[in-house]
């Protein structure tokens, strides 16, 4: 299901936008049930200890080393990109006009910069403002459906590795974590709501296209077949959009992080096998964005802030913490 959110990378149908079949009873209904899940998730996690799987605190002590890991993710992935003559996302191809060049050597440079790991809080602003650059020339929306590469310069503008550290590492604060983390989950779970209507819902016929050529991706006719009950590819196309609404509201949330992260790394890893180089290169920012969640989420310092949204009068609204047996008395070690 995570390609059926990149269905661009592996067709060449660029079928028109199709408001009648995103507006349709069955598609509003799957988006419906979507934030249902989403609003009962967060509830639940009232309920329950953080962090909520305790057997991966261990996870939290990569805590000091995420923002030099999410600058290596979009590092690489921007160099590749930029050999593939590429811009943000292989389907932008950079055009051979003075303006591509230019994008390309910008993406080269700031890929290599943010591997580096030296005062990259240039490099990420730099990031960050190769998307307006980008909207010039390929227009707002395939842009819009590369913000979660965009949403790692903007979590590296405002947490970025410390150069007085070894490693880049970070003493971690929560206070710090709570905004770049917030602005992270933000536009990566929006990219995947928005990929959710323009790649299935308002596009239908190209993640059909999609499918027509992986037809092993409907994992619900497959399942079905075994039980004598079809479904058919539109209805699954409806599905897999509304799952993809369902972890970009999760992420956004924050609730559960441990639990989404683990829900959602399953599709997002599975296809890897099957699609190769172009699915890692595309991904490698999401696996960043779900990494960070995840460790932070392992803490015992931070994983109250991993549901952090904020409010009009500037206070802060997380779920509130809940004593278990299992947890510890000590943060990790930052």
């Amino acid at each position: 299901m995570s390609s059926l959110a990149h269905s661009l990378w592996f067709t060449e149908v660029r079928p028109p936008y199709d408001a009648a079949f995103a507006t349709a009873p069955w598609s509003l209904a799957v988006a419906f049930a979507a934030v249902v899940v989403a609003v009962l998730w967060r509830w639940a996690a009232r309920f329950l200890p953080r962090p909520e799987l305790a057997v991966l605190r261990p996870l939290g002590r990569l805590g000091p080393w995420i923002p030099r890991l999410l600058g290596i993710h979009a590092g690489v992935s921007l160099l590749a990109l930029a050999a593939r003559l590429e811009f943000l996302v292989p389907t932008l191809a950079l055009p051979v006009t003075w303006w591509g060049i230019g994008l390309g050597i910008l993406e080269g440079i700031v890929g290599v910069w943010l591997i580096a790991g030296w005062r990259v809080r240039p490099a990420a602003w730099l990031l960050v403002v190769a998307g307006p650059l980008g909207m010039l020339g390929y227009g707002v929306i395939p842009i819009l459906e590369r913000a979660d590469l965009l949403a790692i310069g903007l979590f590296l503008a405002l947490l970025p590795p410390d150069d007085a550290r070894p490693g880049g590492r970070i003493v971690v604060d929560p206070e710090r974590v709570r905004g770049a983390l917030f602005a992270l989950r933000l536009l990566t779970g929006g990219t995947l709501i928005l990929l959710a209507y323009t790649e299935k819902l308002a596009r239908p016929e190209l993640s059909l296209a999609f499918l027509d050529r992986y037809p092993a991706f409907n994992l619900l006719q497959l399942a079905g077949g075994t039980v004598g009950l079809e479904v058919g590819d539109v209805a699954f196309v409806r599905f897999a959009a509304g799952v993809e609404i369902l972890f970009g509201l999760l992420l956004i949330s924050g609730a559960l992080p441990q639990l989404t992260v683990l829900a959602a790394g399953i599709p997002f890893n599975a296809t890897l096998f099957f699609l190769g180089a172009t699915e890692l290169i595309g991904h490698l920012p999401i696996y960043g964005a779900m990494l960070a969640l995840l460790v932070y989420g392992c803490r015992d310092d931070t994983a109250p802030v991993c549901s952090w949204l904020p409010r009009p009068d500037g206070a802060m609204r997380t779920l509130p913490a809940r004593d278990h047996p299992l947890r510890g008395s000590s943060a990790a070690a930052s």
